[in-house]
This record gives C-alpha cells, structure tokens and sequence, in this order.
C-alpha cells in the first residue's frame, strides 16, 4: 500500500489514475479502524478500480472539551488491517496540511445540521462538511464510502454534494454490528466492561421500536416514551437525544406514516454513543 501525507502528492496520483480511466474510491477514515471500516472498504472495491482511505483525526469537528487529544490512535495497525482488505493508498496529512496558517475558509450545511448531532455539538458538521468536501478535492473520488452509523453526517454529505454540484458518488452502508447487537465504534475502546453491557441498551431499543409498529402502533410519543424507559434504566447512562425524523430530510416526525429515522444519542459515563435505524412499516 502506497502511503501519502501531501496534499499536492495525492492529487499528482489521483490526477494519474483518472488519466489512466481508472475510477476511484474514498473511504474517510479518523483511523483505529474496526470491521466496519474494513467492510466500507471492502465495498467500495466493488464499486472501483482503487481504493483510497483517508486516516485524519480531523480538528475541526471537535468542540471544546470534546475527545480530540484523546481520540485512540494505531496507525501502524490501520495500515496493517487495510492492506488485509486490499486498500490501494492511504492519504493521511498532518492537520498543518490540511488547515494551513491563515486558513479561514468552510463549508457550512444549514437545516439537516441543525438538530440530533448538531444541536449538542454546535459547529461539529461544518467541521465535516468543511474537512469532506477537502477531502473529495484531493482525493478526487468517482465514488465516496460512509457508514450509517453516523446517519446524520451522510445525509448531511449528500445535501452538500446535491447543493454544490460535486462529481461523486455518496454511498452509505448498514451499520456492522457485533454479535450481540452492539454498534461498531472507535470509541467503544473507552468503555468498561459493565458500560459494555449497559450499551446493549441502544439497540434493545431499536428492537423494541420495530416491534411496536409491527404490532400496528403508529404514534410517535409512544414509541418515544418505551425507547427512553429502556434507555434510563440503564445504570449510568443518559440519554442525548431519543428521536424520529424523516430520513432525508431530518423534520420531526410525530406519526408514523412511512420510512423513518430513529435516532440514538447516550452518554455511558463520559463515553458518547450513537446508534440508529430506520423503522419501516409492515407491508
């Protein structure tokens, strides 16, 4: 695997295999990559000839007090387990390349960034959208990998590709679980053994939801008062946000009436998790 830490160089190469017809793909990365990761990459070989994955613990999309020193790190280990998997090259600049001295410019997505995340982490997605849209100029990708894990920040990326007209593909992927239901998370690493097991309760909940409107319930504040009393009986846990919104454009939802987004935001001690899933009706 060719690993690249310039700007100028990354696009030098990317500029080199589109002149060579070959289509690229880019999977964004902050690294210590798990096996949702690695399944993204794995997919975005099916859809071009090189894959790129970006490993960037970017800045910008943290706030105040948030885990940006402490975010875990193992670049020797990401490079080993995307190799496995056939990654072609890793673009992995230092935050000086990437936001220079004098650097003032950003994206800034309006109305899907308002709510869920991006009301409890003010300027969190225009540090995304800022550092993708970089990212999508360097890396120059036909087609571009995102979990939906972080719902949000997919359909935020695609408004902003829709809106500016951007040549890429956005692609999402089902969220990869462990076995027992858990969200694969970087920060899963920060949690204790018992916080672990209280974590379940996100996608309990989820389970809990489809059940309801498979038995025909149909109201929002019900479904909404069973996810929250399974979610606040967990010890130590308090809930961000409990949620449903449509799916695309992120309003509120008080009836169910078709696909729709729920949403997930806990705190286990200091640990934030999310999780989600898109409810659908029984046909």
């Amino acid at each position: 695997m060719r690993i690249i830490e310039s700007v100028s160089e990354m696009q030098q190469q990317a500029d080199m295999w589109r002149g060579e017809g070959k289509r690229i793909a880019l999977v964004p990365t902050m690294g210590y990559l798990h096996a949702g990761h690695l399944t993204l990459m794995q997919k975005a070989r099916t859809h071009a000839d090189i894959v790129v994955m970006s490993v960037f613990v970017n800045p910008t999309q943290f706030g105040p007090g948030e885990d940006f020193e402490r975010y875990p790190r193992d670049f020797e280990n990401d490079i080993r387990l995307a190799t496995e998997v056939g990654v072609d090259a890793a673009f992995s600049p230092e935050a000086a390349e990437m936001y220079p001295e004098g650097y003032q410019t950003y994206v800034d997505v309006t109305r899907v960034t308002l709510p869920l995340c991006g009301k409890s982490r003010p300027g969190h997605f225009r540090g995304v959208t800022t550092v993708v849209n970089k990212l999508f100029n360097i890396v120059k990708p036909h087609v571009a990998m995102f979990g939906e894990k972080d719902f949000q920040q997919l359909v935020t990326i695609r408004r902003m590709v829709k809106d500016l007209n951007m040549d890429v593909e956005v692609l999402g992927h089902p969220i990869v679980r462990e076995s027992d239901g858990l969200a694969l998370s970087s920060r899963n690493v920060y949690l204790t053994s018992e916080q672990r097991q209280e974590a379940l309760r996100l996608s309990q909940s989820l389970r809990e939801a489809q059940t309801l409107i498979q038995s025909g319930e149909r109201r929002s504040d019900i479904i909404l008062k069973r996810v929250r009393e399974i979610l606040k009986a967990g010890k130590d846990m308090r809930i961000d946000y409990a949620e449903l919104r449509h799916p695309e454009t992120l309003e509120e939802v008080s009836r169910i009436d078709g696909p729709t987004l729920l949403a997930l935001a806990v705190f286990l001690g200091t640990t934030r998790l999310i999780d989600n899933c898109v409810l659908n009706i029984p046909q």
